[in-house]
């Protein structure tokens, strides 16, 4: 289903092809010869644009999204797996997202990187060109540490600094009754989803 959201519909090359039944909804763009496969949603939120290039592929079940603070880019012969996540993240050229992966806002993927089946870039990442993070790893900083999910106190040292909640919902972290606010805020601005219109 193709979905205006606050007043913005997306562009999809005719010589794309989307799913039956995927999404994509608000200022999305979508290049030539790309591919949205069944049940992937692609979805704008509140003026977060999100741009897709040549020949890519967006397999079942993903999501793709952008906020207005966090736009979502990525570039041609990019093949996002099934069930991943990418928000707010900038991929360059040839980069392969496997299954289950996650990949999180105001990250940086150069080309050609590989993020394995369940693996994790975290928020404001950078991985280098041809960097794989291997299957379940986590990838996290800038300059990029690539880590074990075991190695959870070692991930945390270098990713609580990077302050999710600021940098995502602009809550400090040290706010009592933190996803109160989170969920609040959140809430309002995702009102506006009552006002969406299908367009195809």
């Amino acid at each position: 289903m193709i979905i205006e959201h606050a007043g913005k519909r997306p562009t999809i090359d005719p010589t794309a092809s989307i799913a039956l039944d995927a999404t994509i909804c608000g200022d999305v763009s979508i290049g030539p010869n790309t591919r949205v496969l069944y049940g992937a949603r692609i979805i704008g939120e509140n003026g977060g644009k999100i741009q897709i290039g040549s020949d890519c592929i967006v397999m079942e079940n993903a999501v793709i999204r952008a906020t207005a603070n966090h736009p979502c880019a990525i570039n041609d012969a990019c093949l996002i797996g099934p069930n991943a996540h990418v928000v707010g993240a900038v991929l360059d050229d040839e980069v392969f997202i496997a299954t289950a992966a996650a990949v999180f806002h105001g990250a940086r993927l150069e080309r050609g990187v590989e993020v394995r089946v369940h693996a994790t870039v975290h928020l404001r990442t950078h991985l280098r060109a041809g960097m794989i993070v291997p299957i379940g790893w986590i990838a996290v900083g800038d300059p990029v540490q690539i880590l074990p999910p075991e190695k959870h106190e070692e991930i945390w040292a270098i990713q609580k600094p990077l302050n999710f909640p600021d940098w995502v919902y602009g809550v400090p972290r040290e706010t009592p009754s933190i996803m109160r606010h989170i969920s609040s805020s959140l809430s309002k601005s995702l009102e506006a989803i009552r006002n969406d219109l299908p367009v195809g």
